[in-house]
């Protein structure tokens, strides 16, 4: 199956996960999925043609299951916008194997544990990192501001920023150094 959407998203930053699901619960979302860990690799040509082009290649792997998307650049709006196109993959390792084979290379792994829920016509994750913990809330811009109201944030609060954005900062800020926002191997 190939899904071609736009995708509308913002995170929120949250002290503890425990404060997060709390919240969200408040705010009469239900859980949709349980935690699991997502393993993600971003590709690229070795002339950096997708970034150059502000465009994502990602295989997310979690739970058995492999999906390739492809993310068009960030369109000018108040929430993270931009083109998506996604399918599930039979084999994850395979289409990687391929995909370097035909000149790609990853240069950029991150893990999360991600909870789902739903609201009206908007997921709400509860995304633990290992430089921090975000809500994100994706969907239609009013469900996601109306969502961000429930919990008590306003646009002042969103992080449009990727994890990676966000890896650099806190690699950066903590004077720390290492490629991937990994976590340790004793973590889950």
């Amino acid at each position: 199956m190939t899904t071609t959407t736009f995708e509308r998203e913002i995170k929120l930053p949250y002290a503890s996960v425990d404060e997060a699901r709390a919240m969200i619960l408040a705010a009469g979302a239900t859980p949709l999925h349980g935690r699991r860990l997502q393993e993600d690799a971003l590709l690229d040509t070795d002339d950096e043609q997708l970034r150059r082009r502000r465009c994502v290649l990602r295989i997310r792997t979690e739970s058995g299951k492999s999906r390739l998307t492809f993310k068009g650049p960030v369109q000018p709006s108040t929430m993270k916008m931009r083109e998506e196109v996604e399918t599930l993959v039979g084999d994850g390792e395979v289409l990687l194997r391929v995909l370097e084979e035909l000149g790609l290379h990853v240069w950029f792994r991150y893990q999360k544990f991600r909870e789902e829920f739903c609201h009206e016509d908007v997921i709400v994750a509860i995304d633990e990192t290992p430089v921090g913990v975000f809500v994100e809330i994706e969907g239609s811009e009013q469900g996601i501001t109306d969502m961000a109201h429930a919990l008590g944030k306003t646009p002042d609060d969103y992080v449009l920023d990727s994890y990676r954005g966000l890896f650099l900062a806190h690699r950066e800020q903590l004077g720390l150094t290492g490629s991937d926002m990994l976590f340790e191997p004793e973590r889950g």
